[in-house]
């Protein structure tokens, strides 16, 4: 992920923005007897260097899927950002993954980066086809809206939205920064977001403070958190997510997808590691997957 990253980090301001004052209200108008949940992944699962370490020792590609849904619960899913998968792929993910685990597609950008998000092409019902194949692994669909994308264009989005069936969770990325200008003038898009029942993406990266916000607008939080190749930074950080997650989830919030970005993904397991321990240390009640070494150093193992 190049957007809002930085060569050198020692004098960013990391502080969380003071929670906003309308979250509490919103997540008691979705309030839910259901027992919170934390996801917790990376962004792609075909990485070698994981093997011998985060992947038994000898694991083939083919089985980078399986070997990853038993470190992670999710994954932000980039592959559907530049195709559009057939029914078969879909089905041998599923397979391939245990019962808990939920994907979380990107839309494509051939929807996304289109001046009128799709709508009178017909990849959005194709897509849109395709997404039912996922059934009860169906996280979220991330619609990540390109830097070009302004307030002004909200009625487009507007309409998506509408159009966007119900039955898949949808959460919402923009990073135009008048959507977070003093102002105020992004208070519209939250305000569609909260009115239709749609997440709005929340990221944290060193370069654009200004895109990691607080607002809230159902009682699902989704946060891309971009790490810095494990600068005592990133810990910190984390801790302060830990901190602010836990106030959420005791005023309502139920989900959480939490995503580490770092460099090439290499590292994305370690970071992932000590976000479970830190959110399952601070909020004991809600269920995480903690990442854990497969073998440690002159030691054999196997998975399948």
């Amino acid at each position: 992920m190049e957007f809002g990253k930085l060569a050198n980090v020692d004098d960013v301001d990391f502080s969380l923005p003071i929670d906003y004052i309308g979250n509490a209200q919103v997540l008691r108008k979705q309030h839910s007897t259901a027992a919170p949940i934390i996801y917790i992944g990376a962004t792609g699962y075909n990485m070698k260097d994981w093997v011998g370490k985060w992947y038994p020792a000898g694991t083939k590609e083919r089985d980078y899927l399986k070997a990853y849904g038993r470190q992670f619960n999710t994954i932000e899913h980039n592959t559907t950002h530049y195709r559009i998968p057939d029914t078969t792929t879909i089905q041998r993910w599923c397979e391939d993954t245990p019962d808990d685990f939920k994907f979380c597609p990107k839309v494509p950008q051939t929807i996304s980066h289109a001046r009128d998000l799709g709508l009178s092409s017909s990849d959005l019902r194709f897509f849109v086809e395709q997404m039912r194949v996922f059934g009860s692994k169906m996280g979220y669909c991330f619609l990540q809206l390109p830097p070009y994308f302004e307030p002004k264009h909200l009625p487009v989005l507007a309409r998506f939205i509408e159009k966007w069936p119900a039955y898949i969770p949808l959460a919402v990325e923009v990073r135009h920064e008048y959507f977070f200008g003093k102002e105020g003038i992004g208070n519209a898009f939250f305000e569609l977001l909260e009115h239709t029942g749609t997440c709005g993406v929340i990221t944290d990266v060193s370069g654009r403070r200004d895109v990691c916000h607080s607002r809230l607008t159902t009682n699902c939080a989704m946060i891309r958190f971009v790490g810095n190749g494990l600068h005592a930074t990133d810990y910190s950080r984390v801790d302060a997510w830990a901190e602010r997650i836990r106030d959420w989830v005791e005023q309502g919030l139920k989900t959480v997808y939490f995503f580490t970005h770092e460099p090439d993904n290499l590292l994305s397991p370690e970071l992932a590691r000590y976000v479970a321990e830190r959110f399952g240390t601070l909020m004991p009640e809600v269920i995480v997957r903690v990442p854990t070494e497969i073998i440690s150093p002159g030691q054999q193992g196997t998975l399948f």
